[in-house]
């Protein structure tokens, strides 16, 4: 049966406050303004704990919007389908928000050898995970799509900041990245706007800006992968920070008993398959952690571990699928369990 979205909205929109802070954090004199919209696929939520009209959030909503009518893949006329529609034939000037995701997205494609791939768009596409048109394809159209996954066959030109990609039917998919940046920029409008306090919360992005009014951290709620949204395994205390998770539980779609999500192995052509549930990832800017987590996801917790231990400002929680927490040693004493059925783990 295929999980459907829309049917979910409602709910989403009810739990969503599990999703951002779990303590108390208001001063008395202050009434946070909050507001929630459908954009980039998922359900936004930007909450301002400061004395600031609600014109500030529809300005950093207006950023995201910008954002998605040139990024998305599931809106008619957009850069990206300009790029695809000239696939083999010549390069195409995009705007500098394109670009410079684009430009992020070819670098950790690179970093992480293709397990991160922005050109992986024809394999999404066929998919159809988190569409109403999501179904299992034939491995004959599983490879005839993988064939057309490279990062190193999109070209950019910084100079006039024109891209390509060098082979027809080729297309590209920043679903794994645009959210990262969209919830940078959210910030930033908020911060040039006065802004001292505040939650921006792009599904599974979370970007915290400073402290709560009482001076004290923030208290995040991570994701129950095995949940709907909004139900936390555990609570994390940060403080000027991005939280970003991918997991298991965002979108999928099941056939013959079988859950098939929307994280896809560039290398198989199928979702990623291996003993994780979810990653989530800490560290100060959104767009380089929603580019990392897939990467870290497909490595596992062994080398994914390893993998953040090696980057400055960079922390972890892992989840696997019998339940067990694995948290990289900069947050221990900064996150706990709140679901009994969790187990938090030595490290390995």
């Amino acid at each position: 049966m295929k999980h459907n979205r829309k049917l979910n909205i409602f709910l989403i929109i009810i739990i969503i406050v599990s999703i951002i802070p779990l303590t108390s954090c208001i001063k008395d004199n202050v009434q946070p303004i909050s507001k929630t919209e459908y954009m980039l696929g998922t359900i936004c939520t930007i909450t301002v704990y400061d004395n600031k009209p609600e014109s500030v959030i529809d300005k950093a909503f207006a950023r995201i919007k910008e954002i998605e009518n040139k990024m998305s893949v599931n809106k008619p006329g957009t850069e990206l389908d300009a790029v695809a529609d000239a696939a083999g034939k010549n390069f195409v000037k995009v705007s500098k928000d394109t670009f410079y995701v684009l430009k992020k997205g070819k670098y950790y494609s690179e970093q992480s050898s293709g397990a991160f791939d922005i050109t992986v768009g024809p394999l999404v596409k066929l998919w159809g995970i988190g569409t109403d048109n999501a179904r299992l394809p034939s491995q004959s159209e599983i490879d005839e799509k993988k064939s057309l996954i490279n990062y190193k066959d999109l070209l950019l030109d910084e100079k006039d900041s024109k891209v390509m990609l060098k082979r027809q039917g080729m297309s590209l998919d920043l679903g794994g990245i645009a959210k990262g940046y969209s919830a940078d920029e959210a910030a930033r409008i908020l911060k040039e706007n006065g802004v001292k306090h505040a939650i921006v919360n792009l599904g599974g992005n979370i970007l915290a800006i400073n402290t709560n009014t009482n001076g004290k951290p923030w208290n995040i709620g991570v994701q129950d992968p095995f949940k709907t949204r909004g139900d936390p395994a555990g609570g994390l205390n940060v403080t000027n920070k991005t939280v970003v998770t991918s997991g298991i539980y965002e979108r999928y779609f099941e056939k013959n008993g079988k859950k098939y999500h929307h994280i896809l192995n560039p290398f198989t052509g199928y979702p990623m398959d291996n003993n994780l549930a979810s990653v989530t990832l800490v560290t100060d800017v959104s767009i380089d952690a929603d580019a990392m987590t897939k990467n870290i996801f497909y490595l596992g917790v062994d080398k994914g571990m390893d993998y953040v231990n090696k980057k400055n400002g960079l922390q972890a929680i892992f989840i696997t699928k019998d339940k067990k927490v694995y948290v990289t040693d900069g947050l221990k004493g900064n996150f706990q369990i709140t679901n009994s059925s969790f187990k938090l783990m030595d490290k390995k």
